[in-house]
């Protein structure tokens, strides 16, 4: 079953997945970043929300 595109957060709060767009602009707001900087990060520590924000803030 395809996600529903209707969300405004993702599912697994623990997870960033890139290939979904509403998540990708819900973690480039909360993180205050731009998707291109998202992405970096993402690639960098892999996609844990926790490990990205750190990476973001440090």
């Amino acid at each position: 079953m395809a996600d529903d595109t209707t969300l405004r957060s993702p599912q697994d709060r623990s997870r960033i997945a890139l290939g979904e767009d509403y998540e990708v602009r819900y973690w480039s707001e909360k993180f205050g970043v731009s998707k291109d900087r998202l992405e970096e990060a993402v690639k960098a520590v892999g996609n844990s929300a926790d490990a990205v924000e750190r990476h973001l803030k440090g």
